[in-house]
């Protein structure tokens, strides 16, 4: 009997009939757009427990022995999607900096996937990678970087950081430093107190362990304190230690404190350090002209890292780094082997980062940056950093909440029950157990921030589909289950 690889036309289960393609498609694209219709009449999450989850999905069931149709499974996994979810696109999604996916993004990522590109090497890519230049040169325009740097995407902040991080741990380690390791040197990178955790991440990765991580103080405004910085430096010099990179932040994932950049570069200049910002959340926001001037001196760095999948409201994956000399990034991850000697002029982005293979993440980012322009993502991003401070005032009026801080799209409060004159760890309780329901209960979904000692509640708009009565609406929500939460905690102690 003749086998089926044998057969003049083969068959395999995976393959689809171009009309049976066309037809899921077609009703596929339908029900995402029919969601996206409905999602402000939905929950922002449906709050359900993880055995909850486990149930919908029938977690426990074993690998089905033959196939099922192709139609039906999109049905399913549409419905378990849309239906167990957290929504970051949901117009009132400001818990985390993470944004609803453009719909352009959407049908990118399924260009994408259809011609399947390896980004890593040229020849496997090369319309991508030419595509991946482009989209890095007009984000560094975007942020008045210089163009001619070099870059490349990651999958998201922590990598795009990391990245930079080994890059300045190459140019500043010496030559012999990725081939006989940090061999007992102690090398020191610094950072303000409220920079995120990808730095120990990377300190560990890096081999200098999270102790080599020096955490400098900040002023009223959380940005970096410059002259701590500074003496710093020189306390470690005299110790006998290496300094080699300091951390600026351009936008802090807290509070939004952008760190006082030029200063931070002069300091590097002065010391021969590597300059790495971290603007994964905020460097975007020097598209828009009411924000630039925070970003003076950032055109200075390094190394940058930024964040399409957040302000460029990009699917995710997509982080990017971006390096002013490009033959840092090659002097820290190229290596020759015989078989990747591909003979062609050109840029190969397994020599720029950690990844072989990888996926074109660039081109949903190309599509949207052409779709909206630079004056729309201005627009944008004005936006809602301008729903931001609408939301801190208007929290600011309500005589049951205390307004704390706001930087960029980040506002950050607490509620503080009438009257209320007694101890401070009651109040950090009290809204623990206040955005915990809010979460559970998704008429809006909000996180958390510890300023000062204060638990407190924090909105990050990074989002194009919410409104101002969406952020005004937030003041009466946060006090009706405060109050909630209040009397049940009060008649608990009775």
């Amino acid at each position: 009997m003749m086998k089926q690889w044998e057969r003049e036309e083969r068959r395999s289960p995976v393959a689809m009939p171009s009309e049976e393609f066309r037809s899921a498609g077609h009703k596929l694209v339908d029900r995402i757009a029919d969601f996206l219709d409905s999602l402000p009449q939905r929950r922002v999450t449906p709050g359900e427990s993880p055995s909850k989850v486990r149930e919908a999905l029938d977690a426990n069931r074993a690998l089905p022995e033959s196939g099922t149709d192709a139609d039906a499974l999109l049905e399913r996994a549409a419905e378990l999607m849309f239906d167990h979810s957290l929504f970051n696109a949901h117009p009132r999604f400001w818990g985390y900096v993470t944004a609803g996916a453009a719909p352009i993004g959407m049908l990118g990522e399924l260009l994408a996937s259809a011609a399947n590109p390896n980004c890593g090497a040229w020849l496997l890519s090369p319309m991508a990678s030419e595509i991946e230049g482009q989209t890095i040169r007009w984000i560094a325009e975007m942020l008045r970087y210089p163009t001619d740097c070099g870059g490349l995407f990651v999958s998201g902040g922590n990598m795009a950081n990391i990245v930079g991080f080994l890059a300045g741990r190459a140019a500043k380690g010496g030559a012999e430093i990725r081939t006989k390791g940090v061999d007992g040197r102690r090398l020191r990178a610094y950072c303000s107190a409220e920079t995120h955790t990808w730095i120990q991440k990377a300190a560990d990765i890096a081999g200098l362990g999270t102790e080599s991580v020096r955490w400098v103080g900040v002023d009223d405004d959380f940005r970096m304190d410059v002259e701590a910085l500074r003496a710093r430096i020189h306390e470690d010099v005299a110790a006998g230690d290496e300094p080699f990179l300091v951390v600026g932040n351009a936008g802090t994932v807290s509070t939004g404190a952008v760190d006082p950049l030029r200063e931070i570069a002069a300091v590097c200049r002065e010391f021969g350090l590597w300059f790495h910002v971290d603007g994964a959340y905020g460097a975007l926001a020097a598209v828009a002209p009411e924000a630039a001037h925070l970003f003076a001196g950032m055109d200075g760095a390094d190394s940058l890292a930024v964040d399409p999948h957040k302000w460029l409201y990009a699917p995710i994956e997509a982080g990017c780094t971006l390096v002013r000399d490009v033959a840092k990034l090659r002097d820290a991850f190229s290596y020759h082997p015989a078989y990747y000697h591909f003979g062609v002029e050109a840029t190969n982005y397994f020599d720029l980062g950690p990844q072989n293979s990888r996926g074109f993440r660039a081109l949903k980012v190309w599509l949207a940056l052409q779709q909206v322009g630079r004056e729309g993502y201005a627009q944008m991003i004005g936006d809602d950093m301008r729903l931001s401070r609408a939301m801190y005032e208007s929290v600011a009026k309500h005589p049951e909440l205390e307004a704390m801080t706001q930087g960029l799209s980040i506002a950050t409060f607490r509620y503080v029950p009438a009257g209320y004159s007694g101890e401070a760890e009651y109040l950090n309780k009290l809204n623990q157990e206040l955005l915990t329901r809010l979460q559970q209960r998704g008429e809006a979904y909000l996180s958390n921030a510890v300023i000062g000692g204060k638990y407190a509640l924090r909105a990050c708009i990074v989002n194009f589909r919410t409104s101002l009565g969406d952020v005004e609406s937030v003041a009466e929500l946060v006090v009706r289950i405060g109050r909630e939460v209040d009397g049940e905690i009060r008649a608990g102690l009775n």
